[in-house]
């Protein structure tokens, strides 16, 4: 008999506290692999490859502080900056306040957005279309599609934080991989519709020159404003977004924490699993060392069941984890395309498995293999 057939006939001689075993950590996995998507998707990609040449300038004391609408203008003449687009989020609701009915809303300037904005893709007639309409408005393919949105529909937004509702019509949609599920419109049809909104901006989305520049560019901006009553931030839009998450408080911390006590949670069930299953088979153990089984073959033998165990869990939790993120993801429930299962997490994921299924499994499977052959054959279990 072969070590393989050995530790898988071992595993599954209790089938049911396996199988229950194996759902435990599974589930585990499944949370583990989530939350780990969710940090790589905000802290490690680094966005489209256009957007390293994008740089977001907001007011330094608050995202909530506008900036004044003449800003643009100073900014548009610093070396290395190509085009600027002023850039307001509106948070109004649309329909209804369900999860599915949110996207993201921004008034900007139509004239010079989809230069700042490269990567989103949209036929020249939709841009003119935009551009000359002060209601229009573009949405990128798959909001359209969550809508059932076509050319030349109608789109009304209630203001939560601008006193006023927005009737647009929309002119154009964009293509973006990945989408983002956001609606662009005029900057200008706010200003008539609120009027302490007129001549200011949330912040500003400038593009230059080349990747080189942006450090240079930011430092630039806010140097430039460094000694006015509004001093502004200027950082690429991956830091911006990170400011974006800062406010809804410390998500690292909540993130970690969370991946902490999911890996504890699955190492007590492992390892209360394997106590249990070694103690039982205790007079076996013995057994095989009179038939020359070394202290290191036993204990490879038994730590082989704790890692098949957990590695086990880890595979169905990734699959688990592959389907709900796939669902997740889909038109209608409003989280990021970005947030896909890739392969350098399934592998960290199926890393920490490995690491659970040693640690669990070490102190039981030494112990029983160290424990006295007399000793062992004369146990009661």
């Amino acid at each position: 008999m072969t070590l393989t057939s050995f530790v898988t006939k071992s595993v599954f001689r209790n089938k049911r506290r396996t199988f229950l075993t194996v759902v435990g950590i599974a589930f585990s996995f499944l949370l583990l692999s989530f939350m780990l998507t969710v940090w790589k998707s905000f802290y490690v990609d680094k966005g489209a490859p256009d957007s390293a040449l994008r740089i977001m300038t907001r007011h330094r004391v608050s995202l909530a502080n506008f900036l004044p609408a003449y800003y643009r203008q100073k900014i548009r003449t610093i070396p290395g900056v190509v085009h600027i687009v002023p850039m307001t989020w509106f948070g109004g609701k649309y329909k209804d306040d369900k999860p599915e009915n949110y996207f993201a809303q921004f008034a900007t300037d139509p004239a010079e957005y989809m230069e700042v904005a490269a990567d989103k893709q949209m036929p020249a007639d939709q841009i003119a279309a935009w551009q000359h309409d002060r209601a229009g408005a573009i949405c990128d393919r798959e909001l359209a599609a969550r809508h059932g949105w076509k050319i030349g529909d109608r789109i009304t937004l209630q203001g939560n934080i601008f006193p006023t509702n927005l009737d647009l019509t929309l002119r154009g949609i964009y293509t973006i991989d990945p989408p983002n599920s956001a609606l662009y419109f005029d900057q200008e049809y706010l200003s008539q519709s609120v009027d302490w909104f007129k001549d200011t901006a949330g912040f500003y989305f400038t593009r230059v020159d080349s990747p080189e520049s942006m450090s240079r560019v930011a430092r630039a901006i806010d140097d430039e404003f460094h000694n006015t009553p509004t001093p502004t931030k200027s950082e690429s839009e991956q830091a911006f977004k990170l400011d974006f998450i800062a406010t809804l408080g410390n998500v690292k911390a909540f993130i970690l924490g969370i991946c902490g006590a999911v890996v504890f949670m699955m190492l007590l069930v492992c390892a209360n699993t394997m106590a249990m299953s070694i103690r039982e088979r205790t007079r076996e153990v013995a057994l095989l060392r009179t038939l020359g089984f070394t202290r290191q073959r036993v204990l490879s033998l038994l730590l082989g069941e704790s890692i098949t165990i957990s590695m086990l869990g880890g595979v169905v939790g990734l699959l688990l984890a592959f389907g709900l993120l796939h669902a997740l993801v889909r038109p209608g429930i409003a989280l990021p395309a970005t947030l896909k299962l890739s392969l350098p997490t399934a592998l960290v994921v199926m890393l920490v498995a490995l690491l659970v299924g040693v640690v669990s499994g070490a102190f039981p499977s030494w112990r029983a293999s160290h424990v006295k052959i007399v000793d062992g054959l004369r146990h009661i279990g």
